[in-house]
C-alpha cells in the first residue's frame, strides 16, 4: 500500500495536520483554531465464529486508531459486505448489534453506513473523532531514552488462525475475544495524562512492524525486551505447533533486514513477537520518569496489560534489537 500511495500526488492542504505520508494511525484535519477532525476507516473478514463477537471486535479495532492519536471518537458509519442469500440475515443483525454495543460503550453515534453484496462477510467502520489542533499524539515523535509501554498482550493473529482450523478450545477463544473487544479508551486517556511523546496501536503489522514505523518516523532505534512482552493464553503453545498466520510470516520477513536478535531465539519465538494483531493495544513511547506512574494508572484502569517492553536509543546499527531481557541477556 505504501508503494501505491507514493505514486499519487501528495496533499498540499495546510489544514491537513497529519496525512498518509507518516504512516500514522489516522488523518487529522484542522477546521478551526480550536477544533480538528480525526478520521480513520477499517474493516476485515471474521476472526471469530460468533457474529456478535465479530461485530464487537471489528468496532473496537476501528475505534482504536482514534484513541491512538489521543483523540475522542464521536461519529461512525458502518461498512458491511455480506453474502446475501447465502447466510441468514440474522447473522448480519448480530454483527451490527455487536458493533453498536461497542460504539455505545465508547460514547459514539452510529449514523448509518453502506452495505454491499460480497461472497465473504466483512465489517468495520469509518470513524470521526475530535481533538484540539496540536494536541494529537503521532507515531513519529518518539525520543531517545523513552520507554515503550504495551497495553494489550500479543497472540490474536495466531489464535484467530487456530479458530479457523478448529485447533483451539473455548478458554483460549474467550480470553482472546475479551482482549480484542476491550476498547483502548482507558489506555489513551492514561497516556494523555503522562506527557507521552508518541503512540500507535498494534494491529496488522505486529509489534515489530509498528515499532519499526515509529522508529523510522522519529529517527531513533529501539531495544525490545522479549521476556517483558505479554502473551495471550495458548498463543505460545499454538505457534510451537505450527499455527502461524501468513500475515505473521510476512511481518517477520519485512522487519528481518532491520532487526538484530541478541541471543538464541527459536523461529517460533520470532514469529510470536511478529504476530499480526487484530484490535491490539497501544504502544506508547513515554519519558522514563513518567513510565512508572503511567503503568500504575493503566493497572488501575484495568487495561489488559501495562508492560514496559523496551527502550528507544540513538540511531546506530540495526533499527530494532530484540534481547531476552532489559540487561541485554
Amino acid at each position: 500500500m505504501g508503494y501505491v500511495i507514493a505514486q499519487l500526488p501528495p496533499p498540499t492542504d495546510p489544514d491537513l495536520l497529519v496525512g498518509s505520508n507518516t504512516a500514522d494511525d489516522a488523518a487529522v484535519y484542522r477546521v478551526s483554531p480550536d477544533l480538528a477532525l480525526v478520521q480513520t476507516v477499517d474493516f476485515f473478514t471474521p476472526v471469530v465464529d460468533d457474529p456478535y463477537d465479530f461485530g464487537r471486535i471489528s468496532a473496537a479495532n476501528s475505534l482504536s486508531d482514534i484513541y491512538a492519536m489521543g483523540a475522542t471518537p464521536r461519529l461512525a458509519l458502518n461498512i458491511v459486505g455480506f453474502p446475501s442469500g447465502v447466510l441468514p440475515l440474522h447473522y448480519l443483525v448480530d454483527i451490527l448489534r455487536g458493533g453498536a454495543e461497542v460504539a455505545r460503550l465508547a460514547g459514539v453515534t452510529i449514523a448509518g453506513g453502506h452495505t454491499i453484496d460480497d461472497r465473504e462477510p466483512k465489517y468495520g467502520m469509518a470513524v470521526t473523532g475530535t481533538i484540539r489542533p496540536g494536541d494529537q499524539i503521532t507515531n513519529n515523535s518518539a525520543q531517545v531514552g523513552d520507554l515503550l509501554v504495551l497495553t494489550k498482550p500479543l497472540g490474536t493473529g495466531i489464535i484467530a488462525t487456530a479458530i479457523k482450523r478448529g485447533a483451539t478450545g473455548p478458554a483460549v477463544i474467550a480470553a482472546a475475544t475479551a482482549c480484542m473487544t476491550t476498547l483502548n479508551k482507558d489506555a489513551s486517556a492514561a497516556a494523555r495524562g503522562h506527557g507521552v511523546h508518541a503512540m500507535t496501536d498494534v494491529t496488522g503489522f505486529g509489534l515489530l512492524g509498528h515499532l519499526l514505523e515509529m522508529c523510522r518516523g522519529s529517527g531513533v532505534n529501539a531495544e525490545l525486551w522479549a521476556e517483558r512482552v505479554p502473551w495471550l493464553p495458548g498463543a505460545a503453545e499454538l505457534v510451537r505447533e505450527g499455527v502461524v498466520p501468513g500475515g505473521t510470516r510476512r511481518n517477520l520477513e519485512h522487519v528481518a533486514p532491520h532487526t538484530e536478535w541478541e541471543g538464541d531465539f527459536a523461529e517460533w519465538e520470532r514469529l510470536l513477537i511478529a504476530d499480526a494483531q487484530t484490535s491490539g493495544g497501544l504502544l506508547i513511547a513515554v519519558p522514563e520518569e513518567q513510565a512508572a506512574s503511567l503503568v500504575l494508572e493503566l493497572e488501575g484502569r484495568g487495561t489488559p496489560a501495562a508492560a514496559v517492553v523496551g527502550r528507544l536509543a540513538a540511531v546506530g546499527g540495526p533499527t530494532l534489537t530484540v534481547c531476552r531481557s532489559a540487561d541485554g541477556g
